[in-house]
């Protein structure tokens, strides 16, 4: 028989981009950390995410992240494994932290608002990886560029 706690650990340890960018909109309290290199950040992160390389957490986290609010960290894509390190590295200063499993690839696949050092990116929803609908407000969701 399956163990349900191995379940129940994962979820109390990881959550996804679905999830995080339903929360960014509820407005539930929490700091989104992108743990790659500057080129990775430069080229394109999720709005509203603060920059934070995993290697520079131990030094950084204490003066520039909130410890009162739960971090969640990611990375590239379910191919990297930069967030479980960001994410230990926020653990052991004693944060609340989640790993966005998926990354960033994830994110942008999903559509989800992303900017680079120049600004927003255009949406594109993969509907390999999600229903595509059409929205309500009459703004086509699709494979197409979406702003």
């Amino acid at each position: 028989m399956t163990d349900p706690a191995y379940f129940a650990a994962r979820l109390a340890h990881e959550t996804d981009p679905s999830d995080v960018y339903a929360a960014q909109r509820a407005g539930e309290p929490f700091t989104l950390v992108d743990v790659r290199n500057r080129e990775a950040w430069d080229q394109g992160h999720v709005r509203g995410a603060v920059h934070l390389p995993h290697a520079e957490i131990a030094d950084r986290a204490k003066a520039e992240i909130d410890p009162a609010l739960p971090v969640v960290v990611y990375c590239w894509s379910p191919g990297c494994n930069g967030g479980v390190r960001g994410a230990l590295a926020f653990a052991r200063l004693g944060y609340e932290v989640k790993e966005m499993i998926g990354g960033y690839e994830y994110w942008v696949r999903e559509g989800q608002p992303a900017e680079s050092a120049a600004g927003p990116l255009p949406r594109i929803f993969d509907p390999l990886v999600m229903i595509v609908r059409e929205k309500d407000d009459a703004q086509a969701v699709s494979t197409s560029s979406v702003k």
